[in-house]
């Protein structure tokens, strides 16, 4: 099965702690965006922000391998019940998206860049996977071990 590339939008403070615990969740808990990844699909999130308080980051801030378990649902509150779906995260670093701006396909107007993001989810090239974990701290010979 070919790998997909995704990129979710959440905050680093939600992002870290996806990673603490080894699960994603994207567009508000919403279960149809995780069902659409598969097994060793890669995940990198995209951070506008630093959380709540709107501090900007606007970069890349981490990279995860979709794992087997299918989506599952978790009670953080009587009013929130988020679906997750298990990853396990690489050793990254975040990457600020401007320098990346001009090489990244999926980025069609250079001068509206953000608008692609707006959806929360989206499916991206592999080249620009490539561009996006180059540029957080991924060697090529890492990336193309991690291809299937």
């Amino acid at each position: 099965m070919i790998q997909q590339f995704w990129i979710g939008v959440v905050s680093k403070e939600h992002v870290l702690r996806g990673k603490t615990q080894g699960f994603a969740q994207v567009c508000h808990g919403k279960e149809a965006p995780l069902k659409r990844m598969r097994a060793n699909d890669f995940l990198v999130y995209y951070s506008p922000h630093e959380s709540s308080e709107k501090k900007h980051l606007k970069g890349f801030t981490a990279i995860g391998i979709i794992q087997p378990r299918d989506t599952y649902q978790v009670t953080m509150s009587q009013d929130f019940k988020p679906f997750r779906r298990d990853v396990k995260y690489l050793a990254t670093g975040d990457a600020p998206i401007r320098p990346l701006i001009p090489q990244l396909s999926f980025i069609h107007d250079k001068t509206r860049w953000g608008s692609v993001f707006r959806f929360g989810i989206l499916k991206i090239p592999k080249q620009d996977f490539i561009i996006i974990a180059t540029a957080m701290g991924l060697t090529y010979e890492k990336i193309h071990e991690l291809l299937v």
